[in-house]
């Protein structure tokens, strides 16, 4: 058969790992840490994992490299000029690796995501010898887009930079148009410089639609680094974990919190945090608890929120959802979750009086409150806050309003100015986690669960932009 890439996507993380075969054995590209989902494909594609192969060190996730290779007895190939703490195999610019009759690796040095990136050029046997079916890019070129080059510090962007628009380039020129790109990162990931457009690519495409192939390296460098936002402050921690070599994940359930111990955790200033939805959230829920549902990114929010190690215990509905947690937070290096609680808040809660409510509204609302007829049972709008990313408030943001990113909210709560906050943000999910952190810190808050977009629709008047 012809060579088969199959992609275990983490849509949580906005990365893709690979599993490539010839149909006999496999080799698995940048994995993430919960490596039975890999194992699982592989027993049901009937292949044997012989390599496991890592782009690079990485920033936004503890990986599962180590751990799949010790399972499965596969050869861990890991950039030669990183210092890791463990065994692997070293590999480094113009390696040849065989996997199979049919199957090799070429490593190509593609430095700029970081200092020793690589890239895997993944070769298929024919007729007429080798050639290439696609590429491995890990954060070097991705849709559209590339890595990110500020991950290794602010004093390193300018360079790797420069080294990332040489990396593209050099990919361009090694491949033939029709070779396919496979990245690890761009799906959503903050190692990005910006995200993806198209559910797949290839050499050819990338040449038309991709800054670092259609730009000189100075304009390149300089628009790619004035697009860097913030990246969530966790990542501190994913490339000291990898670099020392990851221990396996326990993914056994978590011991359970009765009311009096859920109260107990909330007093001593501990996260616990809610998974439902956020509408059930502002239904009911128990005070002094923060909203982060698990149908948006809740790993990657509150990884950038906590102070790392604090003890998080785990809000659901059912035991199955606090299992999707548990995986969601390993891959960043949350092991173990303090406690968790599953049912509804009354359950949750010692007494009623322990239950609180959110004030939703929406833009039209809004609206409706600045020109002085605020709609029936919302207090006044005395403070606008938008706790998007900054690069979004540059994009556009509402006159008068106050920014505060949702990162730096709970170190900030006292800069905010005075009187009830109507909070929003793109779409509602990060806004009803600020106005839990509001709340509970006794503001009087009112939730603008909408997008954006319809915020000038509704009439609301927006800021001058540059």
């Amino acid at each position: 058969m012809a060579v088969q890439v199959s992609v275990i996507s983490t849509s949580s993380l906005g990365d893709r790992s690979y599993l490539a075969t010839d149909g006999r054995v496999a080799v698995v590209v940048d994995p993430q840490r919960d490596i039975d989902r890999i194992i699982y494909l592989a027993g049901e594609q009937g292949v044997r994992i012989s390599h496991v192969v890592e782009t690079h060190i990485h920033n936004d996730y503890v990986s599962g490299g180590l751990e799949l290779a010790r399972v499965t007895g596969a050869r861990y190939l890991v950039a030669a000029a990183d210092e890791v703490g463990f065994d692997r195999v070293p590999v480094a610019d113009g390696d040849v690796v065989d996997v199979s009759e049919r199957l090799r690796i070429r490593v190509a040095a593609t430095p700029g995501h970081t200092f020793h990136h690589l890239s895997y050029v993944l070769d298929e046997a024919g007729d007429d010898g080798w050639s290439p079916a696609g590429v491995f890019t890990g954060g070097s070129l991705l849709f559209g887009t590339t890595g990110r080059t500020d991950l290794l510090g602010q004093q390193h962007a300018h360079e790797l930079a420069h080294h990332q628009h040489a990396s593209a380039r050099r990919l361009a020129d090694l491949l033939p148009d029709g070779a396919q790109v496979w990245p690890t990162h761009g799906f959503g990931s903050f190692c990005s410089a910006s995200q993806a457009d198209a559910p797949e690519s290839t050499i050819g495409r990338e040449k038309q639609a991709n800054p670092a192939l259609r730009l000189a390296a100075d304009r390149f460098v300089t628009e790619t680094l004035a697009g860097l936002d913030a990246y969530p402050a966790y990542y501190a921690h994913m490339g000291v974990a990898n670099a020392a070599g990851p221990a396996p994940v326990d993914l056994t359930p978590v011991a359970r919190a009765d009311a009096d111990e859920l109260r107990a955790r909330i007093a001593a200033g501990e996260w616990v945090v809610d998974l439902r939805h956020r509408t059930a959230y502002a239904t009911s829920h128990l005070a002094g608890t923060v909203s982060l549902g698990l149908d948006g990114p809740m790993s990657t929010w509150l990884g950038w929120l906590i102070d790392w190690g604090v003890p998080i215990t785990l809000l659901a509905q059912t035991p199955e959802q606090i299992a999707d947690a548990q995986r969601e937070l390993v891959r960043i290096g949350v092991d173990r979750p303090a406690a968790q609680a599953t049912g509804a808040p009354e359950q949750w809660a010692s007494d009623r009086a322990d239950l609180r409510q959110l004030t939703v509204a929406d833009f039209p609302a809004l609206a409706a409150a600045q020109a002085g007829d605020t709609p029936a049972g919302l207090p006044a709008p005395q403070v606008v806050l938008d706790v998007r990313l900054t690069n979004e408030w540059k994009a556009g943001h509402i006159d008068g309003a106050v920014h505060v990113p949702l990162p730096d909210l709970p170190k900030r709560l006292a800069d905010l100015p005075a009187g009830t906050v109507w909070v929003h943000c793109g779409s509602g999910y990060r806004a009803t986690a600020a106005a839990s952190l509001l709340a509970n810190a006794g503001r009087q808050v009112v939730l603008i669960d909408d997008l954006f977009g319809r915020a000038a629709q509704a009439g609301i008047r927006m800021a001058p932009t540059d």
